[in-house]
Formats: structure tokens, C-alpha cells, sequence
């Protein structure tokens, strides 16, 4: 996994420091990776906006409740399988995203059964795309 050729698309603001803090302490141990905010709306002008900030050559992957679970070394695994290509990750506001957009996702994917608030969801996935790294790499941050 190349941090550099990932991005995640999130929508709203981060507005606890703590939360804040964390997603800074990983964002430094992959440089290279880009958050880009979007602006909280409606679903539909959520979508439009995720859809304008994707490039072409990137493959959508859409963070849902109903999405795919895997285990971190399973998910390391997968990203492992997509190789150099570009990725991004869209965490989509309060009210979901549209039909249409989870449709165009090459691949749809859940956290956890349970329900995250944004600010928690981005901070886990900055967390679980460097704790994939590290399985990757052979280091010693994941213990299973």
C-alpha cells in the first residue's frame, strides 16, 4: 500500500481536537496521504461533490454500514491486491450517500457492525490504512 496514491473524500468537519489530534498522529506516518473535506448538504449535492472530486483513474471505495467487513490483515491483504492503483475513500455525511454513487464504488466497505459518527469513522480509517501498512511492511505495530 502506497499512502501517497490514496485519499479520502470525508464529508463535514472535524470538530473534537482530540479526534483531531489522532487523525494528525497518523496522517504523519503517512505522508502522502490527502483528506480533503467536503461540505456537509444534502445526500444528493454530497454526492455531487464527491463526484467532482474524483479522478478518473481512481477506484471509489465507499465506507457503509452495509459494506464489506474485513479483519485489519485481511483488509491490509486487499490493498496489497490493488497495488499501485490510486484509491479513494469517501466517508459520507449523517444522511448516507445516494443509490447512484454506491453503485459507481468499486468497492463497498464497513468499519464495523456498529454506527461511527464521521469525525470517529475517518480517524479509524487513517488508523486501519496505517496498521495495514505496518502488516505489509513486516513491522511490529500489529500484533495478532
Amino acid at each position: 500500500m502506497n499512502p501517497s496514491r490514496c485519499r479520502i473524500l470525508a464529508v463535514g468537519k472535524v470538530r473534537r481536537g482530540w479526534i483531531q489530534e489522532g487523525i494528525d498522529l497518523y496522517l504523519k506516518r503517512l505522508p502522502g496521504l490527502n483528506v480533503i473535506e467536503l461540505r456537509d448538504s444534502t445526500p444528493e449535492k454530497e454526492a455531487e461533490a464527491v463526484q467532482a472530486a474524483i479522478h478518473p483513474k481512481e477506484n471509489l471505495i465507499i465506507l457503509m454500514e452495509q459494506g464489506e467487513y474485513l479483519g485489519s490483515v485481511l483488509f491490509a491483504k486487499r490493498l496489497e491486491h490493488l497495488g499501485n492503483e490510486r484509491l479513494v475513500f469517501v466517508i459520507g455525511g449523517a444522511d448516507g450517500m445516494t443509490a447512484k454513487l454506491k453503485s459507481r464504488a468499486n468497492w463497498q466497505l464497513s468499519l464495523s457492525p456498529m454506527t461511527f459518527p464521521h469525525e470517529l469513522a475517518r480517524l479509524i480509517l487513517v488508523e486501519q490504512l496505517f496498521r495495514a501498512q505496518t502488516i505489509l511492511q513486516g513491522g511490529p505495530y500489529h500484533r495478532a
